[in-house]
């Protein structure tokens, strides 16, 4: 059965989630609201739209994603309902769905707000509308576009890939925008050193698991996203590397030498 999932940058304790929950259980009695993520860091699409991206096919299809990150709308933003494989997300045109998707979606409506100012009470009626069977083009007009921000991505320089760190998981483990494809399209049957931030932190090796190295050593693994996760076995990689979102990962021929401590 389809669900409303809402990701937003709201703490747990805010007053947000209630009103938002209240409004969907009158509206649409007996759905299954879901927390998909909260506590966002405020007006960070980026981060949002990378969870959602890596999260809403599990959902059954159908199910309705609200967005509450970054939300109210600016000038020359609108509040749509975008349908996209299956499934429909409702929030800001203000570049996150181009980055959820990196695709054309299947409907774009813009949704009348009626002269209602406050998007939680539009995006509450547009999920009841879809649950209760409405179609996206009974809710609002139609769009040939979305707004587009485009993804940061890896940079291959000859033997050399550039990527940098996009998100980082509840352990510290930094996750970079580096992927299987584009490793191994570089470095098959090649070696490769991986280097996070400086030439002083790196590993030859790809590891499975946490545990295929020592406690305390640095390890790169592709996780289940398949994309290139830096780690210190039992330790937090983040804090005690100062990585933030940004950081630089960098993969060159492991026989190549640098005299210098900086990457750059």
């Amino acid at each position: 059965m389809p669900v409303i999932t809402l990701t937003t940058e709201w703490r747990p304790d805010d007053i947000y989630n209630g009103i938002i929950k209240g409004r969907l259980c009158h509206l649409c009695p007996g759905a299954v609201i879901i927390d998909n993520a909260g506590s966002i860091p405020a007006f960070n699409i980026m981060h949002a739209s990378f969870v959602i991206r890596n999260t809403f096919a599990n959902y059954p299809e159908g199910s309705i994603h609200i967005i509450c990150v970054h939300s109210e709308a600016h000038q020359g933003e609108d509040y749509l309902v975008v349908k996209a494989r299956g499934h429909y997300f409702i929030g800001t045109d203000n570049g996150i769905f181009n980055l959820i998707l990196n695709s054309e979606p299947d409907e774009i409506i813009r949704l009348e707000s009626e002269g209602i100012s406050d998007e939680l009470e539009i995006f509450a009626k547009t999920a009841a509308g879809l649950f209760t069977g409405k179609k996206p083009s009974e809710l609002g007009k139609p769009l040939r576009s979305i707004s587009e921000r485009v993804p940061l991505r890896a940079t291959i320089d000859k033997e050399v890939i550039i990527g940098s760190i996009i998100f980082i998981d509840s352990y510290g483990n930094a996750i970079s925008n580096i992927t299987r494809e584009v490793f191994y399209r570089v470095f098959e049957n090649k070696d490769y050193r991986i280097l996070i931030q400086s030439n002083k932190n790196y590993t030859e090796h790809i590891s499975l698991n946490y545990n295929d190295v020592p406690v305390g050593e640095l390890l790169a693994r592709f996780n289940p996203l398949g994309l290139l996760e830096i780690s210190i076995n039992g330790a937090n990689v983040s804090e005690l590397l100062s990585l933030t979102i940004g950081s630089v990962v960098r993969v060159d021929r492991a026989n190549k030498t640098t005299t210098q401590n900086n990457l750059f």
